[in-house]
């Protein structure tokens, strides 16, 4: 009689189904769990993947293998046991190794034998196969591995992978249908996170569409009475059988010139919005005199207004940044103009610079009307105005702002805003500070 051959030391001893089939409901609730959390997707599967290599007693490590359609390689979202900065250098191309092999099967596989993880990973590219030991600490193979492809309906979306990276311990069979479940799991989560992002992208459509609607209807209007002001005066002005005294020609010069500001202002912007939207925006850094800019778009401004002032504060060594000289005009025009709007009493426009140790920032603050902080959330979206409380109409198009911050987050500053309803507001911007030397003019 042929001697009984010892069973091979990786296999487990399997559970009475009873105490099994508690285990992995239990699994199943606590990923479950997991995965409704409110977090960011790479987050979110970092901890059901932390959940899972705890419910999976032979489990070291594991990883999310998600296909990136842009670069067309299968990429770690979320991995555990690995050094996950070196796991993301890791891409896998379409059929590549155990990931490639089983997402493009669709079915879980279990692989543990050294013969079976060998050949299911000897076509991964000597660059990858680095990587991955890198990541895992050592170069041997892993033992024994579970993968299986996440899907959800006709998407899928990469692969769920298992390993264990020494020591004796097994999977078994019976963990397949368990980890493909699990898998499943995660691709409805990552199937809702994709439908929420769709979901915002449509309501942002939704709502930029409305906004667009109601800034052509402005502009309809909003261009209407200038046209029709600068009609007007100019009609009565070459009427022959009237004649105007030089004041009231004056008058009527002047407020023809107004008029044609206002129009300048709204098609410049919605010239400098088309550029944005086509990535026309082309930043040409050169050394400049902020308080000389401030100082000549300040007279322009001042000239608009017969009823606010001007005030300029500088310190007196200024420094000199790089940044475009014609967009950042465009700035302080459209902050300018945007406080002058919304101070239609007058009052004092103070624009100040301040040097800080790794940037300026340019601050412009009125005495006007204020805004409420639901406003200033919104402030910076395309298209949105202001509704004040008391019917008082703001001219615009409400796109200067939002330029205006296109404009300076591309130089690498930021924009902000400080307001209380009646006490008038602040606006700021900063830019980079540069290694020229100080403005001493």
């Amino acid at each position: 009689m042929d001697p009984v051959q010892p069973a091979p030391p990786w296999e487990m001893a399997e559970l009475p189904p009873a105490e099994r089939l508690a285990r992995e409901l239990n699994a199943l609730t606590e990923v479950a769990k997991t995965l409704a959390r409110a977090l960011e997707l790479p987050d979110l599967l970092h901890a059901a993947l932390q959940t899972i290599i705890t419910v999976l007693e032979p489990a070291q490590v594991g990883t999310v293998m998600l296909w990136d359609r842009a670069s067309g390689l299968f990429r770690s979202t979320a991995s555990i046991g690995f050094d996950e900065e070196a796991l993301k250098q890791l891409g896998l191309q379409a059929g590549e190794s155990i990931t490639g092999k089983v997402y493009d099967d669709s079915r879980a596989v279990l692989l543990c034998t050294p013969e079976d993880v060998n050949q299911a990973m000897a076509d991964m590219r000597p660059a990858n196969r680095q990587v991955f030991a890198r990541a895992a600490g050592t170069d041997s193979l892993p033992t024994c591995v579970l993968a299986a492809p996440i899907t959800a309906g006709s998407q899928r979306f990469g692969v769920l992978v298992i390993e264990t990276i020494a020591g004796h311990e097994r999977f078994t069979e019976q963990d397949l249908p368990f980890l493909q479940t699990l898998a499943d799991l995660i691709a409805l989560a990552i199937d809702r996170a994709r439908l929420e992002l769709l979901a915002d992208a449509v309501r942002e459509q939704r709502q930029e569409e409305r906004l667009r609607s109601e800034l052509m209807a402005i502009l309809s209007h909003e261009l209407r009475h200038p046209l029709t002001a600068i009609k007007g005066y100019s009609t009565a002005l070459l009427m022959e059988d009237v004649t105007f005294s030089p004041d009231q020609t004056r008058e009527f010069l002047e407020s023809i010139d107004s008029e044609c500001d206002i129009m300048q202002t709204m098609i410049s912007e919605i010239l400098d919005s088309s550029l944005i939207d086509v990535d026309q925006l082309n930043i040409q850094r050169e050394p400049m005199r902020l308080p000389q800019l401030v100082q000549d778009v300040a007279a322009e401004s001042q000239r608009r207004t017969s009823l606010h002032r001007m005030v300029i504060d500088f310190p007196p060594e200024f420094p000199i940044v790089e940044a475009d000289p014609h967009w950042i005009r465009q700035v302080l025009r459209n902050v300018l103009d945007n406080a002058i709007k919304y101070s239609p009493e007058g009052g004092l426009i103070v624009v100040r610079g301040e040097v800080r140790p790794a940037d300026v920032v340019i601050s412009v603050a009125d005495q006007g009307l204020g805004i409420s902080p639901e406003d200033i959330i919104l402030l910076f979206v395309r298209y949105y105005r202001v509704k004040m409380s008391n019917g008082y109409h703001i001219p615009g198009t409400g796109l200067g702002l939002p330029i205006a911050r296109t404009i300076v987050e591309a130089h690498g500053g930021r924009i902000w805003v400080e307001s209380k309803v009646g006490q008038g507001t602040t606006l700021f911007f900063s830019l980079p500070k540069t290694t020229l030397p100080p403005d001493k003019d």
